[in-house]
């Protein structure tokens, strides 16, 4: 078995990923308020339902990301990128350089505002791209230095 990738994300990705799910309960919350205010008959069941789904986003906001943070792993070596994603469930990615297509960054609306960036490594793989996510923005350009020197000394196929 090989040993865990040493690099973790970025500390700011705790906050990427709890504003992210908090932002998925939005609409769950917006439609019992509506359903409160148009069903005034179920109160009993309304307030069960508003406990749960407020336990629910609280674990999804307030542990999730710490869990997450905890398993994200990653690390480039002259051989491979080496990846470990999840919280429920964990995958570990081993991609050879050999194999390296394309390596892209990508920053959306949250990550923009918490100078962060996802690179991406797509290579000929049918299990898809390794994404190496939530890295403060140096250390995503640093790795895209990286990847692609580290690429040009491999004259593999990429397929």
């Amino acid at each position: 078995m090989l040993a865990a990738p040493a690099r973790r994300p970025s500390p700011r990705a705790k906050l990427l990923w709890a504003i992210s799910a908090a932002l998925s309960w939005v609409v769950p919350v917006l439609g019992l308020g509506i359903w409160a205010l148009f069903d005034s008959h179920r109160r009993g069941v309304q307030t069960l339902v508003f406990v749960l789904v407020l336990l629910a986003a609280a674990v999804s906001i307030a542990v999730i990301p710490l869990w997450r943070y905890a398993v994200h792993r990653w690390e480039i070596t002259d051989e491979a990128v080496y990846t470990r994603t999840g919280w429920l469930t964990q995958e570990s990615r081993v991609a050879p350089i050999t194999r390296v297509q394309t390596v892209d960054t990508y920053r959306g609306p949250l990550e923009r505002l918490l100078g962060l960036a996802t690179v991406t490594v797509t290579t000929a793989s049918s299990a898809g791209a390794v994404h190496i996510s939530a890295l403060a923005l140096d250390d995503a350009r640093e790795t895209v230095a990286q990847l692609t020197t580290i690429a040009a000394r491999h004259r593999g196929d990429a397929t």
